[in-house]
């Protein structure tokens, strides 16, 4: 029997995604023990009012044995719930308990739901299959494309990738592109997987990124609808965004003025990859970028995906959950994303380096949306309140110099010098003389070419 001093305890924690009270079984038990089973599992006390008040429950072994069977004969699966029940402040409470299902979802009367903070949500058909595929441990990407077959692959595409793979150094493998395509799950056979299309196909996947300059939200100065395979559309979207944003300069007593763009380049760089990764496939609309006088919106179809909340989000110690792990896995292996669950992280750093600027997201409607926005334009990287005395740079301070770099190459493997040399607070020149250093002495190498290649740190 359980104690009733652990049923005390739940009733003064109050309802939740795993906690719910009843003063009654009726059929909203059931209901609520599907959401539980869709979810994480739960408990549902009976005898308890939603204000946490022990009313009592009118039970005995037969009562409890047609809850039982009510339960098994209107959820499909069937839920076999463990219940009990225990005496508090001397009255009945009933516990009826039932734990995450293993293949979901389960239906209630043919509905679904899902548990989401203290009440039971509706699953959409969109959801539904979500579900059903996050718990076989599958993404729709990995699903094989029928209508599809090897010939409607650009071979060039994939030589392309597999460059950039073998520079990245995360998957090594030679031979033939189709079998190296299998091992990787974008063939299965010799038919392509949606993946395998967004990423390599010859012809234009039917999705689109919708992005455009506006100076109201009524009045578009520029827009530009792109369509391309995935790495395609990263590249003209991102060309397209900084043709747009302003760029102050610096003159920092170096040959070379110091660019300082409106936004964080590497913030940009990371909001787009997650709305062209993480957007949903099944859905018609398109990628939304916006960009204003002073900020930059990003909406991508479909919500946070999993048990990702917007709460979780604004943790740095959430776990990623990925919609589409083949696409993921493919801008990973090229090094486009360096951590799985990081790139949040990342963003607020960068957006520390700019003292007036906002980042703010939220999910509406069947999307997300991120936005970037600022009251005023950053023009210096020196603070506006500095000391009357500045220190003169001593050889000291080299050593901190360089790791802030190392650092910050090791989360950001491609950043530019324009950026590390923002990072570490010194010229573009500086930034130069501390690579050369760090490369002769071992510390640091360079993988591919200046334009698509890539840093790599190596500890010793």
């Amino acid at each position: 029997m359980i104690n009733s001093s652990i049923v005390k305890q739940w009733i003064s924690s109050g309802e939740s995604d795993i906690l719910e009270f009843k003063k009654s079984f009726n059929r909203d038990v059931v209901e609520t023990l599907c959401a539980f089973a869709n979810h994480r599992g739960g408990i549902v006390l009976i005898g308890v009012d939603d204000a946490g008040k022990i009313v009592g429950a009118s039970c005995g072994g037969e009562s409890m044995q047609s809850w039982v069977n009510e339960i098994k004969q209107n959820t499909m699966p069937p839920i076999i719930p463990d219940i009990e029940t225990t005496i508090v402040n001397g009255k009945s409470v009933v516990m009826i308990r039932v734990d995450e299902f293993p293949v979901k979802p389960v239906a209630h009367r043919d509905r679904y739901f899902k548990r989401v903070a203290s009440s039971n949500h509706r699953l959409s058909l969109t959801e539904i299959a979500n579900v059903h595929m996050q718990s076989l441990q599958l993404s729709w990407d990995s699903y094989l494309d029928e209508k599809a077959a090897l010939k409607d692959l650009s071979s060039d595409k994939v030589d392309v990738f597999l460059k950039r793979v073998k520079e990245g150094g995360r998957f090594q493998e030679d031979g033939d592109w189709r079998v190296i395509l299998g091992k990787l799950g974008y063939l299965k056979g010799k038919v392509p997987t949606h993946a395998a299309m967004l990423l390599f196909g010859k012809n234009n996947p039917p999705y689109a990124l919708h992005i455009g300059r506006f100076k109201t939200p009524s009045k578009i100065i520029d827009d530009r609808m792109i369509r391309g395979t995935l790495f395609d559309v990263v590249e003209d979207a991102m060309r397209f965004i900084l043709s747009h944003i302003k760029v102050a300069f610096e003159i920092t007593g170096e040959i070379e003025r110091l660019e300082i763009p409106e936004y964080p380049l590497t913030a940009l760089r990371e909001l787009l990859l997650n709305a062209v990764v993480h957007r949903d496939y099944t859905s018609p609309t398109d990628i939304q970028i916006k960009i204003f006088d002073n900020a930059i919106t990003f909406f991508n179809p479909g919500r946070l995906y999993g048990d990702l909340t917007i709460k979780k989000l604004r943790t740095d110690s959430y776990q990623s959950r990925t919609r589409n792990k083949l696409v993921a896995e493919a801008f990973y292996l090229t090094r486009d994303i360096e951590k799985y669950g990081s790139g949040y992280i990342r963003i607020r750093r960068e957006i520390l380096q700019y003292p007036t600027m906002t980042f703010d997201y939220e999910e509406t409607g069947d999307g997300y949306l991120a936005n970037m926005y600022y009251r005023e334009q950053k023009t210096s990287t020196t603070p506006k309140t500095t000391p009357k005395t500045t220190p003169k740079t001593t050889p000291k301070t080299t050593p901190k110099t360089r790791e802030r770099l190392l650092v910050f190459i090791e989360e950001n493997s491609r950043a530019t010098r324009e950026e590390l040399a923002k990072q570490a607070g010194v010229s573009i020149n500086a930034v130069k003389q501390h690579i050369l250093k760090m490369k002769k002495e071992g510390d640091l190498e360079r993988i591919g070419d200046n334009r698509t290649g890539f840093w790599k740190v190596k500890r010793k």
